[in-house]
């Protein structure tokens, strides 16, 4: 496997200082792949331009370990034409060359944290070989379990003053913020979402409820009067596992519960790290506010709207996530138990023991995930509802197979080209191996299945069997149990959603 790493990347390995401790695991992996890392001649013309002196000493020094590319896949056809249409300065070019290695296929993945590289990726078709440092470990992690050789435990809650301030981890704030050890120990009492890795601090969350008569005088435009959630303190290594994604529902269930209008972030965008954390939080509906003044510079002010009254986007569900809208249609499918609790961590039934769903798979973690089905119904689309119901395992079935959790499909892809390409979308968000996706695919040749992805939006607290749903006419008859997704009246999903939260 040959990866050409982008310049990006060489710079917060080799730099004095690492300020992304994601790039220590990507080269982990890379190590245990056997991978050649390749690194494009171009590339060490850019690192010797480098305005701190003492990474282009180091890197002069270290350059050397990787593999230099001896010629220059051909700058023509239609990466010059992308190049000449998006391309405004020697750097974007340089980027455009180092995407003719992939599209030439000299090299087998480039990595890189540029945005205009996935960009202009995309416009080449060439997206499944251009990953991010967590998207490939994502890939990696799915593609070779018998690799990983630690587990990711669950997200818990811990009081500040039981957490190891010396931690490196801490680092990248202690520079962002002059005085974060001392906020830190004044928050002592107070509670922070964690998550280790081999006893290593991976992710941090601190969370503010603010009223609506908080001072935001520092923050222009100032905030107009609402009750708001702030995100304190936010920080996930990559490592995967879709950690993020995990943080953000924690994030959004915490705005549910104190009923508040907008949740908002201020962050520095100056590292990789702050940049793929915006990224993310933008996947999921925050728009840039404005910038709040501090000691040590100007932080960006992330904002997303909390309200149900301001609409729900059927066309992107992930934009006004959990909210869910009372125009869609509503279904219901069947998952067996044998995956049920794989794909939906937080809906383990109390039969199944935590501690077989450790989050050591990145399906665990996301939000965003994928069903796999042979559905004679395929008439679903994004912003429909989906009410997971999980068969029998044990007999009488009427009372083991339950409704257990909610979730909302984002799209419906039925242009399946081959074998490969159902493996690629399936790999990261499905609780299948690649050996089983392989299964499902030649299953039945002349009857192929396709892919729904869907957001995981909660897990009911209270789960009606299907003994339940029979006798209160949430469905009508033995019949109505669903085989593929089976399109239910709104009457039945507000049935089962009354029955799950009536306290």
């Amino acid at each position: 496997m040959r990866v050409l790493l982008d310049t990006n990347i060489i710079i917060h390995r080799e730099a004095a200082k690492v300020r992304n401790e994601g790039i220590g695991i990507l080269f982990n992996w890379l190590d245990k792949l056997q991978a050649t890392k390749c690194i494009h001649p171009l590339s060490v013309t850019e690192l010797e331009k480098h305005t701190d002196p003492s990474t282009v000493r180091t890197m002069s020094i270290k350059i050397a370990s990787y593999n230099m590319l001896k010629t220059q896949a051909p700058f023509e056809g239609e990466v010059s034409r992308i190049s000449k249409l998006m391309d405004k300065t020697a750097n974007d070019i340089t980027d455009s060359k180092l995407l003719a290695e992939v599209f030439h296929g000299r090299i087998d993945f480039l990595i890189s944290e540029d945005k205009h590289i996935h960009r202009k990726a995309g416009m080449l078709n060439i997206s499944e070989k251009v990953y991010k440092i967590d998207s490939f470990l994502e890939k990696v992690t799915a593609e070779h379990p018998e690799l990983v050789n630690y587990k990711v435990l669950a997200v818990k809650k811990q009081h500040f003053g039981d957490i190891d301030l010396s931690d490196c981890f801490f680092d990248s704030f202690r520079v962002d913020y002059h005085g974060f050890d001392n906020w830190f120990k004044r928050k002592s009492d107070e509670i922070a979402y964690v998550c280790y890795q081999n006893d290593v601090l991976s992710a941090f969350l601190f969370l503010k409820v603010e009223g609506q008569d908080e001072n935001y005088a520092d923050i222009v435009p100032v905030f107009t009067k609402k009750k708001r959630l702030k995100i304190g303190t936010f920080k996930v290594t990559s490592n995967g596992y879709k950690l993020g994604e995990r943080f953000l529902k924690i994030i959004f269930d915490n705005a549910y519960i104190q009923r508040v209008t907008e949740i908002y972030v201020t962050i520095f965008n100056k590292t990789a790290e702050q940049k793929r954390l915006i990224s993310l939080l933008e996947d999921w509906g925050f728009k840039h506010h404005g910038c709040k003044t501090t000691p040590t510079g100007d932080e960006a002010v992330y904002v997303r709207i909390f309200d149900r009254n301001e609409g729900v986007n059927i066309g992107d569900p992930k934009l006004t996530y959990p909210f869910l809208s009372r125009t869609s249609k509503f279904y219901m499918v069947a998952i067996y138990p044998a995956y049920h609790s794989e794909l939906f961590p937080d809906s383990i039934l109390n039969t199944e023991s935590p501690a077989n769903f450790v989050e050591n798979q990145p399906h665990r973690n996301a939000l965003s995930k994928v069903f796999i089905t042979r559905s004679h119904d395929k008439s679903f689309q994004s912003g429909d509802i989906v009410l997971f119901y999980r068969t029998g395992d044990t007999d009488p079935k009427v009372h083991s197979s339950v409704v257990t959790t909610i979730g909302v499909i984002e799209s419906v892809v039925t242009d399946i080209r081959d074998e490969a390409h159902f493996i690629e979308i399936c790999r990261k968000r499905s609780v299948f191996t690649d050996d089983e996706l392989r299964k499902h695919w030649n299953y039945h040749p002349y009857n192929r299945p396709f892919v729904v992805n869907f957001l995981y939006v909660a897990s009911l607290p209270k789960r009606p069997n299907l003994k339940w749903l029979l006798d209160n006419g949430a469905m009508t008859s033995i019949a109505d149990v669903p085989r593929g997704f089976k399109e239910f009246p709104r009457e039945s999903f507000d049935l089962i959603t009354k029955y799950a939260y009536k306290k």
